[in-house]
């Protein structure tokens, strides 16, 4: 893998002005102060009021998709906002497009600040995600974060997100507001795991989401990453007629035929097409068969049975462990 370079780019300022231009005074002020060298700094925790299951609350933002309550009936519990998701906030380490990862690294940022411009009408049945988290719908809130393309839709599973927050995602992408106005990866690489972090055996994914209906796609993998790697998701060039001919060789095929053969051709076709162009198994093979057929297929790959493919990058991610994120210790590509 590739190693961050930490320095960052001083062209940012104009070019986010005028993406961003026309946002709130704050919003503008706060673009200023985080493109300015950065110290670090104890602030005052920033309150912003929420009107939770019908009780106006303050809660306290720490970034655009994630707040702690401070009263209420739920004081001190960290909450998840679901439905959507903004770009990781502690450091310059999502890059797609012609971004640069500080560029991004802003726009991050500013879906904090616009979280805590507002006050937002929530509700959770007190459900909680793997951290612990309570998870809250805030509905105008995930609107506002997506169509000023702050943030981008996202379930965690293969079901595709809300139908008013695709059409939100839908029109930031054609305005090209915010994350997609240099670019509009086929899937945001929202998250990365080393090897070392699957501590019960169950293996390690990366989480892929797409820009299209907000699914995600767990990308399993084996490798241990070192601090500040560069990863990144790719798109490998297709030609139709090759997975043309490839199809009926697959159904007739005594292993991946038993995977493709209750499909219709369109589905099967569209299985192989999906593995060749992103390497992964799509939404039309049950989760629990496509560690297999993901295998499988990465042997046809190595054999060249999809043809001379041309890699280009998707989305990436740099990777740095949790206790390296924060504080005066932090890896030195997210200063």
């Amino acid at each position: 893998m590739r190693r961050a370079n930490p320095r960052t780019s001083s062209a940012p300022r104009r070019r986010l002005a005028l993406i961003l231009g026309g946002g709130a005074l704050a919003l503008g002020l706060a673009l200023a102060s985080l493109l300015a060298p950065q110290r670090e700094t104890q602030a005052a925790e920033s309150q912003t009021k929420v009107i939770l299951n019908g009780e106006a609350v303050a809660v306290h933002f720490n970034d655009g998709d994630s707040f702690r309550v401070l009263t209420g009936d739920f004081k001190d519990t960290k909450a998840r906002l679901f439905g959507y998701n903004t770009l990781e906030s502690y450091g310059p380490v999502h890059q797609w497009g012609s971004w640069t990862a500080h560029e991004l690294y802003v726009i991050a940022k500013m879906g904090t600040y616009n979280a805590r411009d507002g006050v937002w009408e929530c509700e959770t049945d007190g459900a909680t995600d793997t951290y612990g988290r309570i998870l809250v719908w805030c509905p105008k809130l995930a609107e506002s974060q997506i169509r000023g393309g702050y943030a981008h839709v996202m379930s965690i599973d293969d079901n595709p997100g809300k139908p008013e927050l695709i059409a939100a995602q839908r029109e930031a992408v054609t305005k090209r507001r915010g994350i997609w106005a240099h670019g509009v990866p086929d899937f945001v690489l929202t998250s990365l795991h080393s090897k070392e972090e699957d501590v019960d055996g169950k293996g390690t994914y990366n989480r892929l989401v797409s820009s299209v209906d907000g699914h995600s796609v767990k990308w399993r993998h084996n490798t241990r990453y070192a601090e500040c790697d560069r990863v990144c998701q790719y798109r490998y060039s297709v030609d139709g007629a090759v997975i043309d001919e490839l199809l009926p060789v697959a159904k007739s095929d005594a292993e991946i035929g038993a995977f493709l053969r209750p499909l219709s051709d369109a589905d099967a076709r569209s299985v192989l097409y999906d593995f060749a162009e992103y390497r992964h198994i799509n939404r039309k093979i049950p989760e629990d068969q496509r560690k297999a057929l993901d295998a499988l297929l990465n042997e046809w790959a190595k054999a060249g049975k999809f043809g001379a493919q041309q890699r280009s990058e998707g989305s990436c991610m740099i990777h740095a462990p949790f206790k390296r994120r924060f504080g005066g210790g932090k890896a030195e590509c997210l200063k």
